[in-house]
């Protein structure tokens, strides 16, 4: 069986987490579309064309050392605005949103672009200063150097550049379920988009 759950959403909503839960939860196939940009976009900051970048991408590349640093995460929006890298990496995503089982992609454009006719669709979003403190806490936690004003900074840089590209820009899909996890605790979001899973799959029989 074939069943796409397509969840979009600005950085630090709390995407990736509720879309590997939701993938657990109904033993589906996850895939963090972000890593692949972040992948490219570390292979950029090491000197390589984007294009070519995305064109030789590896599975191994998206396990790499580095790829939630905020350097590699402002080349990945950065790079993410290129049409010919987004047209190389469309394919790969849309295959692996029909693969038997079922699967969750995360991401920024899944919905919109990626798998418009996904069974589900969810955007999961939060504010500014929520994203901005959970995104502080962990580069504080994993031991990076950070101010609760510079996170702030680039939260609403990056949703100014991911709202405005002329590519695919950061919206909610038509019919998506909107999620703002501002207030809610992470196993209440979980819930919630979990609720919304299981009523699509129980009306399909």
């Amino acid at each position: 069986m074939a069943f796409t759950v397509a969840i979009d959403g600005p950085a630090a909503a709390g995407k990736g987490t509720i879309s590997k839960a939701v993938a657990a939860r109904f033993g589906f196939a996850h895939l963090d579309t972000g890593l692949l940009y972040r992948a490219v976009g570390a292979k950029v900051i090491a000197g390589a064309d984007p294009v070519e970048a995305a064109l030789a991408l590896q599975p191994d590349d998206l396990a790499g050392e580095g790829l939630r640093s905020p350097a590699v995460a402002d080349a990945a929006s950065r790079v993410a605005a290129i049409p010919d890298v987004r047209a190389v990496l469309v394919e790969f995503q849309r295959a692996f949103a029909r693969r038997e089982g079922g699967a969750v992609l995360d991401g920024r454009d899944i919905g919109t672009v990626i798998c418009p006719e996904a069974e589900v669709k969810l955007f999961v979003t939060a504010s500014p200063d929520a994203r901005a403190g959970r995104r502080y806490a962990e580069l504080v936690e994993r031991g990076m150097e950070a101010t609760p004003e510079g996170v702030l900074a680039d939260v609403e840089a990056r949703d100014a550049r991911d709202s405005g590209r002329a590519v695919a820009p950061l919206r909610p899909a038509e019919g998506a379920v909107v999620i703002d996890t501002s207030g809610l605790t992470v196993a209440d979001a979980v819930a919630a988009a979990t609720a919304v899973v299981r009523a699509v799959l129980d009306g399909r029989g």
